[in-house]
């Protein structure tokens, strides 16, 4: 190979190779209040990390060791779309429930394998990934079709 064409080539591979690779979990996130009301009117209350951004939502809860059973990670994806979540370098299992633009739960996966690199998805448009502590679902008895109460739902005071 010319001296001329490594150089470039080693310039490409600069470029594509991400500066730094993330090895630790993100501060911690701004937090908003999120309900979760099951199909018997039972109000589950929430505090949760509001992932807004393309970078607050590549990391996620990557790295932390445990997630509280009353705390989550709210990914607003801003409108609907497909959600393709996975485990890569999560160490505590989670619950993913998908949210609809009307604040309908359309999917939960439950207890998904920590550090998995396995796709977790959606099946459909949602507006909202919600993370929490994995058997939240099960605890709560969680359903598809429960109203989830948040600000970017419309339907929270204030919202």
């Amino acid at each position: 190979m010319h001296r001329r064409s490594l150089l470039a080539l080693l310039g490409l591979a600069a470029m594509i190779r991400p500066a730094t690779a993330q090895d630790k979990p993100q501060p911690r996130l701004p937090t908003e209040p999120l309900t979760i009301v099951t199909r018997d009117g039972k109000r589950h209350d929430f505090t949760v990390e509001m992932a807004l951004t393309p970078g607050q939502q590549q990391v996620g809860l990557m790295f932390r060791p445990v997630v509280k059973p009353d705390e989550g990670m709210l990914f607003d994806w801003g409108s609907p779309r497909e959600s393709d979540m996975w485990m890569k370098n999560t160490l505590a299992s989670l619950d993913m429930v998908f949210i609809s633009a009307d604040g309908r739960i359309h999917r939960i996966a439950e207890r998904t394998v920590p550090q998995s690199l396995a796709t977790v998805e959606s099946h459909g448009p949602v507006r909202a990934t919600l993370e929490l502590a994995a058997g939240t679902a099960e605890r709560l008895n969680l359903r598809v079709g429960d109203q989830v109460i948040q600000r970017i739902f419309g339907n929270a005071k204030g919202g």
